[in-house]
């Protein structure tokens, strides 16, 4: 990766909310925030490092982040001279405009550093300054780090959550943390996905080039020998941009089999599916609350995958397996074991006939009941009170 350009310093003199989200997942999140809050409050002066989504509810986008996000030890490592000029830029700039308050959603390997940083300078609250940093998506202390939350009591001044378990990660620190209810969940989410008996075999393989790279092939190979079996079927793969687009049509572009049979969808449009191979990530999630068969697939860099063995201490990796531990909805395959031949036999049951839908709607009801916002706290009203936003 290139160095990022410098920044745009906007006419704007005064700030009152920077948003730093680096993946797509984020910024959809960030974006329902954004929302919620210019509708509230359409005063409000919000900037960000983050996607289309928060750009399209009316964020003053500095850089999209989202377009540059990369998963693996290694692949960090690889573009470090990338992120440590980002980082600067984007420090440099928090102490010039000095907003009110910098939420900081998800991405810990980035947002953390940040959170040190601010405090360092003396521009947080924590360090003598007058920045709130806010924390919107918990890093998964569940799964592997847990010693982060107390790096993340001494640089953050509250944290809002996604899950309700995840309050019980944080009893044993002085660091404010509130359930806010996922956005999945939300009455008025209008999900990118629903169920379709007569719809398309979804394919989603992620949201970064490296993973797409390393997962839909395996989907390819699984949607070819299905196609044999089931030659009425047709599949969609969803891209959220146009790199994960360019890379999908170079995978499709010697499918002879295949590529006739598959479309590829814009991610912000709905789309239906009967079926769905997905990765571990957000989609999987969504794919779940709205009741869609399927099978859970991931591949990492093979290095990365050997130290995870040894530090990630999780039964699953799905999202929907991990809230339902004691009847996880989706079978999961990693690495050899996502191959074509082991997902199309996965999926042959969701093609074959309807009845075999029962256990995923009663999973995803329970999904949707636990995942709900508690009371009248939401996260608008979570962060104009914890980032002192008004007055």
């Amino acid at each position: 990766m290139k160095n990022p350009e410098p920044f745009p310093f906007t006419e704007i003199e005064e700030v009152d909310l920077l948003i730093v989200a680096g993946e797509a997942s984020g910024d959809e999140h960030a974006s329902l925030l954004a929302k919620d809050l210019l509708e509230r409050e359409p005063g409000l002066s919000i900037s960000a490092l983050g996607g289309p989504g928060l750009e399209a509810q009316g964020a003053s986008l500095l850089f999209s982040l989202v377009d540059h996000s990369v998963v693996g030890i290694f692949e960090v490592l690889k573009n470090y001279g990338f992120f440590k000029s980002l980082f600067r830029q984007t420090l440099d700039w928090i102490e010039e405009k000095r907003p009110k308050a910098v939420l900081l959603v998800d991405y810990p390997g980035f947002n953390l550093r940040l959170a040190t940083a601010l405090k360092e300078k003396g521009l947080s609250v924590k360090g003598g300054g007058s920045i709130k940093v806010l924390q919107y998506v918990s890093p998964q202390l569940w799964a592997w780090k847990p010693k982060r939350r107390f790096l993340m009591e001494k640089v953050l001044d509250g944290l809002a959550v996604l899950f309700p378990f995840e309050l019980d990660c944080y009893r044993d620190v002085d660091l404010p943390v509130s359930f806010v209810g996922h956005p999945f969940a939300r009455s008025d989410y209008l999900s990118p996905i629903s169920y379709e008996a007569s719809g398309p075999v979804a394919l989603l393989p992620g949201s970064r080039v490296q993973p797409v790279q390393r997962i839909l092939p395996c989907f390819l190979d699984a949607f070819d020998i299905m196609l044999r079996r089931f030659p009425d079927i047709h599949g969609v793969i969803p891209v959220p941009d146009s790199k994960i687009r360019a890379v999908v049509e170079e995978l499709l572009a010697n499918r002879r089999e295949s590529r006739d049979r598959l479309s590829i969808q814009d991610c912000q449009s709905r789309f239906e599916a009967r079926a769905a191979l997905m990765s571990s990530g957000t989609m999987s999630l969504a794919c779940a609350i709205a009741g869609i068969p399927g099978a859970v697939a991931y591949r990492a860099h093979p290095l990365t995958y050997l130290l995870g063995r040894f530090l990630v201490k999780v039964p699953y990796l799905g999202m929907a397996n991990l809230l339902l531990p004691e009847k996880p909805p989706y079978e999961e395959f990693l690495q050899g074991e996502a191959n074509g031949k082991t997902l199309a036999c996965a999926m042959a049951p969701f093609l074959e006939s309807e009845g075999s839908r029962d256990q995923f709607e009663e999973s995803a009801s329970l999904l949707s009941e636990s995942l709900a916002q508690p009371g009248s706290c939401g996260l608008a009203d979570w962060l104009i009170k914890e980032g002192c936003l008004l007055g």
